[in-house]
């Protein structure tokens, strides 16, 4: 099976409609792989995005970009 990239909007919608489909009963594994994704992929975006909505999602990615910035600026990140 081909690997697929989700953009971060995409793993979040996932995780949010795995989440409202284990408050029903279901396991993890067996909701990973109707959406196509490993019980792995699961928790590490669990760890990245649990809690998180659409706006702190977009805000976060403001403030990498910033940093991102900023340590060019600085000479610390080559581009």
């Amino acid at each position: 099976m081909a690997r697929k990239r989700y953009s971060d909007e995409d793993a979040l919608r996932l995780l949010r409609e795995r989440d409202v489909h284990l408050h029903d009963g279901l396991d993890v594994v067996s909701e990973c792989r109707k959406a196509g994704i490993s019980d792995k992929t699961y928790y590490y975006w669990r760890k990245k995005f649990g809690g998180m909505g659409r706006s702190q999602l977009v805000e976060m990615r403001a403030l990498q970009k910033e940093n991102t910035l900023r340590l060019q600026t600085l000479g610390i990140l080559k581009s």
